[in-house]
């Protein structure tokens, strides 16, 4: 089972059932009727092959399962009524009412599903229905809403600011409830999860690879899904759900209160050439290094600050720049065909620099240095599984590529 295939009226409903105690309290409260109520916490325990509540004379007892279920739930309930209340605020609505109570699980996969393919049609082939009944959900729950969710740009479709900030709250409901399925798993024994990390440059190279083979050989049923980009390429995507953790050079000042960043240890930079450049073995000053050609970092992006400080700190002028590069597998291509330097951890260049092909012409000059941690949304709530594997990257990040295979 998958979080999209779940009930949100029968968990609703064991919500209630937690918060009274009793099946009769629950169903005024959700407006059912208590054989209704009864019949859709049995299906709902059929799906997750586990008891919710020990039926007792004086109530219903929650479970460990049942505790989990509930507390993901109410977050999963807490994203969707934010999701609506903004769209009516927005809307300049009045008296905000529960319409989040009122969405179905058919309409927020619909909604995430067309908002991660892009068309109705794609979204259908991923849910798995026809695109009439992707096209009929997006329908319904904009009249629920009140607003345009997706408007049409020539042949195709994109959400719109509404619809984007509605899936975004879809994508963080569903993102709990995939998460209590893994931690009810664990209670039966299953060593299941998945974690969904975004890598940037420095953690591609040699600790996130590293922290996954080695966690994998501890837990090989947990899933990792793993996606390559820059810090302004993945951020968007962590705030939506669709990672639950980027790995690589934190920000500072933070990108916001809505994500917490974790500082896991000091990168420290040097300069880099080819085996056998001039300058290796020479401890060239700055003036020197400004003498030669540069792959300089992208700007707008830490690691192009820190190359600027190492000429600005010494009162050099800046070289010329004619190659700007993000690539680490580019840098290294063009550094072996010329005299071509780079500013990168020695982390990243670990293979090469073992094998002889790259050397290390100078050390950067202070403040050249970067910090890299982990950045997570706020309120994220790890399940057992996921915080094992990020013990396993903390551990890793104590040392470097190179201490590593000393």
């Amino acid at each position: 089972m998958t979080a999209d295939q779940l009930n949100l009226r029968h968990l609703r409903a064991t919500l209630a059932v937690i918060r009274h105690g009793s099946v009769s309290a629950a169903a005024a409260e959700v407006a059912l009727s208590q054989p209704a109520l009864t019949q859709g916490l049995a299906k709902l325990e059929a799906a997750l092959g586990t008891s919710l509540f020990e039926r007792r004379h004086d109530g219903m007892l929650v479970t460990e399962a049942g505790r989990i279920i509930g507390a993901r739930v109410e977050a999963a309930a807490a994203f969707l009524q934010e999701g609506m209340r903004v769209l009516r605020r927005r809307q300049g609505a009045r008296g905000f009412q529960r319409a989040d109570l009122l969405l179905t699980m058919t309409q927020i996969r619909a909604l995430v599903a067309t908002a991660r393919e892009g068309s109705f049609a794609g979204a259908a082939r991923a849910c798995g229905v026809s695109q009439p009944a992707i096209h009929g959900a997006i329908r319904d729950t904009e009249r629920l809403c009140g607003l345009a969710l997706v408007e049409r740009r020539g042949r195709g479709i994109v959400l719109t600011s509404a619809g984007a900030r509605l899936a975004r709250a879809g994508r963080l409901a569903l993102g709990e409830l995939g998460s209590a399925l893994d931690e009810i798993a664990a209670l039966g024994g299953e060593r299941r999860g998945r974690i969904a990390i975004g890598a940037m440059p420095l953690a591609r190279a040699w600790l996130l690879p590293t922290a996954i083979a080695r966690h994998h050989a501890e837990a090989p049923d947990m899933r990792f899904d793993v996606a390559e980009g820059s810090h302004a390429e993945l951020i968007e995507p962590l705030r939506d759900g669709e990672f639950d953790v980027l790995v690589g050079a934190i920000r500072e000042p933070s990108p916001g209160p809505d994500v917490v960043q974790e500082a896991l240890f000091d990168d420290r930079l040097a300069i880099f050439g080819r085996a056998g450049h001039p300058l290796a073995g020479t401890q060239p000053d700055v003036a020197g290094l400004a003498q030669q050609p540069w792959l300089a970092p992208r700007e707008g992006t830490p690691l192009r600050s820190r190359w600027e400080e190492i000429f600005t700190s010494a009162g050099v002028p800046l070289p010329a720049v004619r190659i700007e590069c993000g690539s680490v597998m580019m840098l290294r291509g063009l550094m072996l065909e010329g005299h071509h330097l780079t500013l990168l951890s020695p982390d990243q260049l670990w293979l090469e620099l073992r094998s002889g092909l790259l050397c290390e012409i100078a050390p950067a000059p202070a403040p050249a240095h970067r910090t890299i941690g982990l950045t997570t949304r706020a309120g994220w709530r790890p399940t057992d599984a996921q915080e094992s594997f990020l013990a396993t990257l903390r551990a890793c990040s104590a040392v470097s590529a190179l201490q590593e295979t000393q």
